[in-house]
């Protein structure tokens, strides 16, 4: 039997599959269709220091081959989550990764301390936020605060760090150069695409807070690029993820420089997604007789 298993940071994985924050909940919902303990791990539902209730709808809206989301982080706040929530799913026998979001350093600071002593395996820092000290900028777009965020955290981290790029930037190596700098265990790109749809009978906005992040098969093809350019701009193991419906996205992320992938809107259409992926790497390694998964990282070749 091929070998499916992958370790990154430390940190063995099963199989290099894994789900995407804000797509899987804290894994419980989707345990009723099948055993999520068949995954690598799960990107669990994004958190904050506080409870937050999120946007109000409409939050959600369908896109050709995508969807547009505006959720806002509704979630019960990261203290509430360690006491009542991380012991039940920590049964599941899979990587547990917290994805956290913040408004300021502090908060992510605060926030990493608190997980650093949970049993969480790693954590995922999702820079995409506004940093409201800094007039409202993305902590992501900016290489100098990227590289000032991620050292100031990893301070406060005793916990592999994952930092999660936004693909709204104009060179997506500036960013990963900066994360790795800042001290950064590794990198998961990309998050959602800024996007937008309106109502031509309304002439408003469909989402009530006018945009939202694009996400679905029709972003795979940036990501793709995306994780091509990180891999060889950076020496950092990568998480890839955007648009994977199947295993031949995932071996496609793969050979672009993916250590692992993440499965994200394609749970919403079938949520056995993840677990078939597993299954196809699984044949796709036997048929192409690898003695493990990880032989095609990085493989691509380059036309000249």
């Amino acid at each position: 039997m091929s070998n499916l298993k992958t370790s990154i940071c430390g940190v063995e994985f099963k199989n290099p599959v894994i789900t995407s924050s804000g797509t899987f909940g804290f894994g419980t919902e989707y345990n009723k269709y099948y055993d999520v303990s068949k995954l690598g791990g799960m990107a669990l539902k994004g958190l904050t220091l506080k409870a937050r209730q999120g946007n109000p709808p409409k939050r959600i809206a369908e896109t050709p081959m995508g969807i547009l989301n505006s959720v806002g982080l509704q979630n019960p706040g990261v203290q509430t989550f360690v006491n009542d929530m991380l012991p039940y799913i920590r049964r599941f026998d899979t990587n547990l990764i917290a994805n956290i979001s913040g408004n300021t350093v502090e908060e992510y600071c605060e926030m990493v301390e608190i997980l650093s002593d949970s049993s969480i395996d790693m954590i995922e820092m999702n820079i995409s936020c506004p940093n409201v000290k800094k007039g409202g900028l993305n902590f992501g777009t900016d290489p100098k605060m990227v590289e000032e965020i991620t050292g100031e955290v990893k301070k406060h981290c005793r916990k592999p760090l994952i930092v999660k790029l936004t693909p709204n930037v104009t060179d997506i190596t500036e960013i990963a150069r900066s994360a790795e700098a800042g001290g950064a265990d590794a990198l998961s790109l990309i998050n959602t695409l800024l996007g937008m749809r309106i109502d031509i009978n309304t002439r408003r906005p469909v989402l009530f807070n006018n945009m939202g992040g694009l996400s679905g098969p029709c972003v795979k093809p940036v990501a793709v690029r995306m994780v091509w350019q990180v891999r060889n701009a950076v020496k950092l193991p990568i998480i890839g993820m955007g648009g994977i419906s199947n295993w031949e996205d995932a071996v496609e992320f793969m050979i672009a420089g993916a250590d692992i992938i993440s499965v994200g809107t394609a749970n919403f259409i079938d949520p056995f997604t993840a677990p078939n992926i597993v299954e196809g790497l699984r044949k796709y390694t036997e048929a192409n007789k690898l003695e493990n998964i990880s032989e095609i990282v990085g493989t691509v070749i380059p036309n000249k």
